[in-house]
């Protein structure tokens, strides 16, 4: 249902962190993908997007991920976001480059 949305995410989010969309849904520990990989999970529960949406969106893709993972992802974007005004300026550019 919101695929589209959840895509254009994957788009811009690869773009910002300069992450290849391959990248993104293999898994590895390398620190750029998996902040990538969180401020995706944010960006799409922001929506607001069930985590079983964002769940089914990456086996899709690939990537296979619990619930959990998702919400340890999305707190740790919590976290960046109240304590750092460069990452707040990251998820507007990306928010206004998506437009959706």
């Amino acid at each position: 249902m919101k695929q589209n949305i959840f895509n254009t995410y994957v788009s811009e989010v690869c773009k910002i962190f300069n992450v290849k969309k391959k990248m993104l849904f293999t898994k590895t520990k390398k620190r750029d993908v998996v902040d990538a990989r969180q401020l995706l999970y944010w960006l799409c529960r922001r929506r607001p997007m069930n985590i079983v949406y964002i769940k089914e969106y990456m086996l899709e893709n690939g990537y296979d991920i619990s619930h959990s993972v998702i919400h340890y992802g999305i707190a740790v974007v919590e976290q960046k976001v109240s304590n750092d005004a460069d990452y707040v300026e990251t998820i507007n550019s990306i928010l206004d480059e998506a437009e959706v």
